[in-house]
């Protein structure tokens, strides 16, 4: 899928809540450190996932479903398989009345669920990681693409 800079930036720019589902408390799985990031460029970001619903997560509590979170939500990005993607995207738009955007990281896709969030108004980014496009986008990653050439979970 190929995405203009402004509209990501613009998906960016304008989120405030985003719901990470599939989130993890593990500080090396991906989850964890994308939903680390996004709230130290202070995002809030609400954890769902039910195997670890109640506990904290950068300040909030990790929920078992979207329909648990009490805010306003404005993204959802999804950490999960793409045969999970239905699901959620049914949920999120029957839940979450403020959505604006679903977003499904790298390796995840779903052209169907993406259309019907389409049809509904919704933008949808697909195979894409909030994280990497913030750095790209708002200066935080140098030519060479990389910031310090270690990857790290550790910011």
């Amino acid at each position: 899928m190929q995405y203009s800079d402004d509209l990501l930036k613009d998906v960016l720019k304008r989120t405030k809540v985003i719901a990470v589902v599939g989130v993890s408390t593990n500080p090396v799985r991906p989850s964890y450190y994308v939903a680390r990031y996004l709230s130290l460029r202070g995002y809030r970001v609400i954890g769902v996932n039910p195997g670890a619903a109640g506990q904290m997560l950068f300040g909030q509590k990790i929920v078992a479903g979207l329909a648990d979170i009490d805010a306003p939500v404005d993204m959802v990005d999804i950490f999960r398989k793409p045969e999970a993607v239905p699901a959620i995207v049914d949920e999120a738009l029957e839940v979450c009345p403020d959505l604006r955007t679903i977003w499904m990281q790298i390796g995840v896709e779903h052209a169907e669920a993406a259309a019907k969030a389409e049809a509904r108004g919704i933008t949808v980014i697909q195979n894409r990681c909030p994280k990497i496009e913030y750095q790209r986008l708002f200066g935080e990653l140098r030519m060479g693409g990389f910031a310090t050439g270690i990857i790290s979970s550790k910011l």
